[in-house]
């Protein structure tokens, strides 16, 4: 007992201690993430004007966008778009409330006229919308509780009803809010008349530029305080979000030369019969190979990574690098093995034939209800269209002319002219069509479904006969086999080991790596060429993730890239190395121009051109809207200093874009005043309202109170 009695007092002990180390390890994590103490940050994608994004609600609207768009948007595109969407919709729905914008019930049922009045569902027997019938549509939805009906070609429930009028009406609302700004917008006749003048009245000038070329860089000193107060004086130039810098070398998991060879052997190998031991019969049984082979298309799919094609094929239709090859082989002869992108190919020509490259056929077109472009008169059902296709094919064989059952097409552009078209083999038709219309003779006629309905085709041309092959063809994708996979893995285990007390750029040049320089922003997501890694760009923001540190990142479909961090740059200015690409060239322009300056003598053009050794140039008819100078390029300051000069006076020197100009005005040419601006004001005020609408938001966005969680979220 006593023994007892100590084993138990010691597990009590070893619980107590097992408890307060977990508390620990508890409460330590919580206070390095303290947002975890308040789930404020989890639970909230962004706070706009107070306002907060739930983050639930956001990852399911996201999912659906993501499911509309049928997988051609990545996962953070996807986040971005809904993102703004949401942002725009909190931020101008501030200003709706301020100003009292709503849409009430009577203002509801005209927006919702408006957009179904063409509907037949809302139409009386006269073809007139019908309140009522709205009103039963949206009671009987509400009746199916999440049920669907039909409304013309769409079937829709009570939700996805009271979502699209919560999309009509909130348009309609910022519609009205927009159309009372512009009302706001005008232009004065004072601004007409600039307006007019910048592009009517002209002066004529002589000037002399000394080009800034002529004093060489190496002469001009930029200093880093040259660079610092360059960016004091022009922040926002500089102003830069929170970055990280990261260098990286990649392992990629591609095949061998070895494996590449392994491939072609193996497409080789199989053109001969194979022996192969029976197990049952305890006989060796003869495969046959590619050689001798009866059923092409069972032997193609069962030993090739793409499926067998039966079509005749014209040169057009072949793979660009073995076309010429294909079209010169008799029957029964091989090409390859070839590489074809991503696959080894061994191909065999096993017929050959003539085929038109263009037909001319005339058709009857029978749609069908979830037909393409069949519109809302079409009531037909599938398995209707095709029994009344079927009908009037039998009509037309017992001796119906094809002519006079064209009224029961719909098909209207094509029976214009008799039901006829005429079309290349290239041409952008529904497949089914084409491939009656190539692959009949003249004179066929039969009935086609298609996904516009069911057609009724008579074959009436076949024109340029041309040679076309039918090929069998072995392909094999080109991928790296298990060893080569292994001696990536290694390679990349090796660098990860020999980096931590080597030197990255050292270690990545002694196995011929190349380094590659990249830099993210936090909501950044893409690399080039590798596409999108947010894991690598999470990493590089963490807050335990040092300048110095390295990663190994595997790739999907590529492989592998280890990654190091080399800079942290916080939101705020550049950095003055960054900032020195922008600023150096400009300061140097300020030097060069003040020594430009410093040694111009005389006070004519033509003394200034003698002393500086440059040819005095003319430029006739500039106005204030044209600011390009003959031979000089554009220099809207020095343009604007000759509107400023009296007839025959010199301007001081004038520091431009390409160098310092010195002017003459030789002549000015008045314009003629105008009796009535009203055309151009109007125009102006047309131009003004045109971009208020995205100027407005982008100043509400400004002076929005944001605080964006993404990055600490779902990014």
């Amino acid at each position: 007992m006593a023994v007892l009695n100590k084993i138990r007092q010691r597990s009590l002990v070893l619980i107590i201690v097992i408890a307060m180390a977990l508390f620990a390890f508890v409460i330590g994590d919580l206070f390095r993430n303290s947002d975890a103490l308040t789930g404020a940050v989890q639970d909230v994608i962004a706070t706009v004007n107070g306002k907060d994004i739930n983050r639930t609600e956001f990852q399911q609207k996201v999912k659906n966008y993501q499911d509309r768009a049928g997988g051609r948007v990545s996962n953070t595109q996807a986040m971005n778009t809904i993102y703004n969407q949401e942002l725009r919709k909190i931020i101008l729905q501030n200003e709706f409330d301020e100003l009292g914008l709503s849409v009430e019930k009577d203002e509801m049922r005209d927006l919702l006229k408006n957009s179904f009045s063409s509907y037949p569902d809302f139409q009386d027997e006269n073809g007139n919308f019908d309140v009522n019938r709205l009103n039963a549509f949206i009671a009987n939805l509400k009746d199916l509780k999440g049920e669907a009906a039909p409304l013309g070609n769409l079937m829709v429930n009570y939700e996805s009803w009271a979502n699209n009028e919560q999309s009509i009406a909130a348009n309609a609302v910022q519609q009205s809010y927009y159309n009372m700004i512009k009302a706001g917008i005008s232009t004065t006749i004072a601004e007409a008349e600039d307006e007019y003048l910048a592009d009517a009245k002209t002066v004529d000038i002589r000037f002399v530029q000394v080009p800034y070329t002529t004093i060489a860089d190496s002469l001009v000193e930029v200093s880093k305080s040259d660079v610092k107060a360059y960016m004091k004086d022009h922040k926002e130039k500089f102003k830069a979000d929170a970055n990280r810098e990261v260098v990286y070398v990649e392992f990629k998991e591609e095949a061998s030369k070895a494996d590449e060879d392994a491939i072609k052997n193996a497409l080789l190998k199989l053109k001969s019969d194979q022996t192969e031991y029976n197990d049952s019969s305890g006989n060796y049984d003869t495969i046959p190979g590619f050689d001798s082979v009866v059923n092409m298309e069972e032997f193609v799919n069962s030993t090739s990574d793409v499926k067998y094609n039966d079509s005749f094929l014209r040169a057009a239709e072949l793979s660009t690098v073995a076309k010429d090859s294909l079209m010169a082989l008799q029957v029964g002869e091989y090409y390859g093995p070839y590489k074809d992108g991503e696959y080894f190919k061994l191909s065999k020509v096993i017929a050959t034939k003539q085929m038109a490259d263009s037909v001319n056929v005339r058709h009857i077109l029978i749609p069908y209800v979830g037909g393409q472009r069949a519109d809302a008169s079409i009531t037909k059902t599938p398995e209707e269209a095709k029994k009344t296709a079927d009908s009037i094919l039998a009509k037309i064989k017992s001796g119906t002319k094809f002519m006079d059952l064209l009224d029961l097409s719909s098909d209207k552009v094509s029976n214009e002219n008799d039901g006829e078209i005429e079309f290349a083999y290239n041409a952008s038709m529904a497949p089914e069509f084409k491939a009656f219309a190539f692959d009949n003779k003249e004179g066929d006629i039969d009935v086609v479904g298609t996904s516009f309905g069911y057609h009724i085709i008579e074959i009436l041309e076949q024109k340029s006969f041309n040679d076309a092959v039918k090929v069998a063809t072995i392909a094999r994708k080109i991928e790296p086999s298990d060893q080569t996979l292994q001696d990536v893995f290694n390679k990349v285990s090796k660098f990860e080991i020999a980096a931590k007390d080597g030197d990255f750029n050292e270690l990545a040049k002694e196995r011929e790596l190349t380094v590659k320089p990249i830099t993210f922003k936090e909501l950044d997501e893409n690399i080039p060429g590798i596409g999108s890694q947010r894991q690598v760009v999470r990493w590089a923001f963490e807050d335990d993730t040092d300048i110095g540190d390295y990663k190994r990142f595997p790739i999907s479909g590529f492989g592998f890239i280890v990654a190091k961090l080399v800079e942290k740059n916080e939101e705020g200015l550049m950095n003055v190395e960054d900032a020195s690409v922008i600023a150096a060239p400009e300061i140097r322009k300020e030097k060069k121009a003040k020594l430009i300056r410093n040694k111009m003598t005389g006070t004519t053009i033509d003394e200034i051109s003698k002393n500086q050794g440059q040819s005095i140039k003319t430029a006739a008819a500039v106005t204030m809207k044209n600011t390009t100078l003959a031979g000089a390029g554009v220099e809207p300051k020095v343009v604007g200093a000759a509107f400023g000069l009296e007839q025959g006076k010199v301007s001081q020197p004038i520091d431009g874009e390409k160098g310092v100009y010195v002017v003459e005005v030789t002549k000015i040419t008045e314009a003629t005043k105008l009796d009535n601006y009203t055309s151009i004001m109007n125009r102006l005020n047309t131009t003004r309202r045109n971009t208020v609408q995205n100027k407005v938001y982008q100043a509400l966005e400004e002076a929005a109170d944001i605080e964006d969680n993404r990055a600490k979220t779902v990014y």
